[in-house]
């Protein structure tokens, strides 16, 4: 290879590298917790892309948190064991059967494989539940359904997060990878509870810098199903006007999203986890893609932008 050819090919990958570098030094030190779902969760290559960015990350020196659920993995051993799914305002119904099935998938299953695949890097991911050290407390939930309250057995709703495990690990440079189970307040049980919600409040609680949450969407659409034009940026309270409006899938998505902002986390993204390393994407680039939802401007501070 000429010196000259050389000197081409090498010279886009450092433009790129370059174009990183207000972001690197913005993000250095942050903690960063991402939800892991969708497509990303159940395809070879994206899983595989997904761990190498997460890993990426840990090594630009971010602190990734991974929060995972696991619908289709859940679903698909309910039906091996003989259970039925049944969904109520769009939260699995959580027999005291169907939980152990849960907690077997969620920590057994789904965690233990992407734990391995980021320690392929090196000796780095650390798997837990909600249960350990208490991190995620929860009491029963029970939505509203056309005004009546309504059992749907061990679903969870988050009380109290307790972030002394996750920050020891990553104080010892690790990657916690957290499954959305949840200790009871009230019991000896556990709890099911939704991984959006779940990301949200240790987003809250941990004072991330982003919540990231991989969806299999581009974004939150503007006009749907008339238009596929993604609303970029929006603030908090614009996205509380829209809530009522949306699909039911993306709503604890987003009302994670307007959580996470609201105590603190300075933005809440939702991206499309069908890219490979849309995570790399969104977080290093100055195109970004997908939704980006940020406070509300708060007009005494003024000079504060970025």
């Amino acid at each position: 290879m000429s010196n000259v050819t050389r000197k081409h090919t090498a010279l886009p990958k450092a433009q790129i590298l370059i174009e990183a570098l207000p972001w690197l030094t913005r993000h250095n030190g942050k903690t960063v917790v991402v939800k892991f779902g969708g497509n990303a969760m159940v395809d070879e290559e994206l899983k595989s892309a997904f761990a190498q960015d997460i890993v990426f990350l840990h090594h630009a020196g971010l602190k990734p948190v991974v929060v995972h659920g696991g619908g289709p993995q859940i679903s698909a051993a309910l039906d091996r064991h003989g259970i039925v799914s049944e969904f109520k305002a769009g939260l699995r119904v959580t027999t005291e059967d169907a939980m152990d099935v849960v907690r077997m998938v969620l920590a057994g299953q789904v965690q233990r494989e992407l734990v391995g695949l980021l320690n392929q890097h090196g000796p780095l991911a650390v798997g837990m539940t909600g249960e350990d050290a208490h991190t995620i407390t929860a009491t029963k939930h029970q939505p509203e359904i056309d005004g009546e309250l309504v059992d749907i057995g061990r679903v969870g709703e988050i009380t109290e997060i307790d972030t002394g495990a996750i920050e020891a690990l990553l104080g010892d440079g690790r990657i916690p990878v957290v499954s959305s189970i949840a200790r009871s307040q009230d019991d000896g049980h556990v709890y099911n509870v939704n991984a959006d919600t779940a990301a949200a409040a240790l987003a809250a609680a941990l004072g991330a810098e982003t919540l990231m949450v991989l969806t299999d969407v581009e974004g939150l659409y503007e006009d749907w199903p008339n238009s596929d034009e993604v609303i970029s940026r929006l603030t908090a309270s614009e996205l509380e006007k829209l809530l009522p409006e949306l699909a039911s899938g993306m709503v604890p998505k987003m009302e994670g999203c307007l959580h996470a902002v609201r105590n603190g986390v300075t933005t809440a993204r939702v991206i499309d986890g069908r890219v490979q390393h849309s995570i790399l994407l969104e977080i290093f680039t100055d195109e970004g893609i997908g939704t980006m939802v940020v406070p509300d401007a708060n007009p005494d501070a003024e000079g504060d932008a970025g």
